[in-house]
């Protein structure tokens, strides 16, 4: 089985027009963590997820056969969305289309940020970015994927 393509810039910002929400409370965090523990365990996937309104975080699981090093991936592809208001893919994507890396070129310390796909910002409508949602454990466009899907379930968009 072939790993999926990486969606490209134009999808990649329409993702994030289209998977807005009206509101997002805490329990709206913990569904969103649940449906997307629910998606990796009928995966198997190995994965650590992630939800944030905010600085708080609301909601964590880590699946079987994730690590540690999950963890630390969540908070490292969190801060390049709260550093850009957008999806840690895209920033990725921004930068090798302008022929760089983002550990290259954005003055970021890629010990504490890191542009691999799998954090998605929360974006409530006319308040703009609220909060994350993080999945570590599989190649970066899976983790990218994976969080896109359960936010399409999510709004049923």
């Amino acid at each position: 089985m072939t790993a999926p393509a990486a969606p490209d810039i134009a999808e990649l910002e329409e993702q994030e027009r289209r998977l807005t929400f009206p509101r997002f409370t805490h329990d709206d965090a913990w569904a969103l963590g649940t449906l997307l523990v629910g998606l990796a365990r009928e995966r198997g996937a190995p994965v650590a997820v992630d939800v944030r309104r905010g600085a708080q975080q609301v909601f964590h699981a880590a699946l079987p056969g994730s690590t540690p090093d999950n963890d630390a991936w969540i908070d490292r592809k969190r801060r390049v969305v709260e550093h850009y208001g957008c999806s840690s893919l895209l920033v990725g994507s921004r930068f090798r289309a302008k022929g760089t890396t983002f550990e290259d070129s954005s003055r970021l310390d890629p010990g504490t940020h890191a542009a691999h796909g799998g954090a998605f910002p929360i974006t409530v409508r006319d308040a703009g970015v609220i909060g994350t949602v993080v999945v570590s454990g599989l190649p970066q466009v899976e983790d990218h994927l994976l969080v896109v899907e359960a936010l399409e379930r999510f709004l049923a968009v």
